[in-house]
């Protein structure tokens, strides 16, 4: 059974990959079952957070305002991975939103992972959830900050442990890792003409840019200049 892997756990702006957004990552580099490197970075989505995402994950506008793009943070995450296995609760929901932001970052990122959620879907049938936070307070492993991605991946490592303990020579398995499979949306990157202008309608309505404006899709870049157009008006001479 796997004993050396990193334990990943990203929280999102969203649930649409193809839409929403990266705001923190967290991880765990663990070999022979033990903890021995952590990532955690704070991402700046280029958007305002919803209502729900900041009650739900305690994140805000301000907290992210400054922090680097995912341009920035993608590549070290990627290095910090390696050729490790990666694991997560749902990990296909995390796999994805880094798999097509690698993607659209032309980098490389093809996994190998093994599903906390899975197993304790196929081992623990009878308990009323198989959520993270359930599972943790089922077990006793202190979870003081979920919904925040480097706790959430530190609790998550501690449960496979777990579960490992109890179900590992009974089902060996479901703890086998598996080739991570994600068919990519395909986004049409911002035209040059969109970028033009919807520069000049922030100029001119005087909004602060706090996007990367080259990493938006051509619908993405569409939205935001009808947003702009609806609430500010369009550019006079």
């Amino acid at each position: 059974m796997v004993k050396d892997y990193v334990c990943v756990d990203i929280e999102t702006s969203g649930v649409r990959v193809k839409w929403d957004k990266i705001i923190e990552i967290g991880a765990v580099k663990v070999r022979d079952s033990k903890a021995v490197d952590t990532f955690s970075e704070l991402i700046n989505p280029g958007l305002k957070l919803s209502p729900y995402i900041t009650e739900l994950t305690g994140i805000t506008d301000e907290m992210l305002k400054d922090k680097p793009f995912i341009e920035k943070v993608l590549p070290r995450f990627i290095e910090f991975t390696g050729d490790d296995v990666i694991m997560g609760h749902n990990i296909m929901f995390d796999y994805s939103f880094l798999k097509q932001n690698a993607i659209n970052q032309k980098l490389k990122f093809d996994k190998m992972g093994i599903d906390t959620l899975k197993i304790a879907r196929k081992t623990l049938k009878g308990l009323e959830s198989r959520g993270l936070e359930y599972l943790c307070n089922y077990y006793g492993i202190a979870d003081e900050n979920h919904h925040r991605a480097f706790n959430d991946a530190e609790v998550t490592s501690k449960l496979y442990n777990v579960l490992m303990e109890k179900f590992g020579t009974e089902c060996p398995g479901l703890f086998e890792p598996y080739q991570l499979v994600f068919k990519a949306k395909k986004m049409q990157p911002i035209t040059d003409r969109q970028k033009k202008y919807l520069k000049d309608l922030m100029v001119y309505h005087k909004i602060e840019m706090n996007f990367n404006i080259d990493e938006l899709s051509k619908n993405e870049a569409s939205k935001k200049i009808d947003k702009i157009l609806s609430e500010k008006g369009r550019i006079f001479d």
